[in-house]
């Protein structure tokens, strides 16, 4: 792997590079994975709503757009496809009916879980390589990052996006 140092470099930016090479490393084992194993195929732009939608449990149409940065009628056209495959669901939002509520179906969860579970034997495989040591900090600063993540704007949903918890 690369090492991005030098005289003056910042060692913040040493860290973000590394974990920029990282994610590319994951995106190049993920992609040969998901291409050999089982149907259905679900692309990764499918994959990446999938995961929004199931972290929020629901979400409107616009939050998930907004999150993703495109435009609403390529979302439309990926939801459509999660949906003819069974993986999601739409439903008209309760309090505006000129929204629309993506949720992940049962089916959906069961093809996420199933995705994750090949993703974490593949993981699986390089982290028993790793000393303990190591391992632990690596999780320490995962979960570090992971909250630093959750809490930027662009994976955060305003107030008014966030919908009601069920209470039974």
């Amino acid at each position: 792997m690369t090492e991005y140092t030098g005289p003056g470099f910042e060692p913040v930016l040493a860290v973000a590079r590394q974990a920029g090479g990282i994610a590319e490393l994951l995106d190049v084992m993920w992609e040969h994975d998901r291409n050999n194993g089982p149907p259905p195929y679900v692309s990764v732009s499918q994959l990446r709503v999938m995961y929004i939608v199931d972290r929020e449990t629901e979400i409107r149409m616009r939050a998930l757009t907004r999150i993703l940065g495109g435009s609403l009628s390529a979302l439309s056209r990926l939801v459509d496809r999660l949906q003819a495959l069974g993986f999601v669901e739409r439903r008209p939002c309760p309090d505006s009916r000129r929204e629309i509520i993506i949720r992940v179906t049962p089916a959906g969860r069961e093809h996420l879980a199933r995705v994750r579970e090949r993703r974490d034997h593949l993981l699986l495989q390089a982290l028993r390589s790793m000393p303990g040591h190591q391992r632990a900090a690596l999780a320490e600063g995962f979960a570090g990052l992971q909250q630093a993540l959750v809490d930027q704007p662009t994976l955060s949903l305003v107030a008014e996006e966030v919908l009601p918890v069920p209470t039974s």
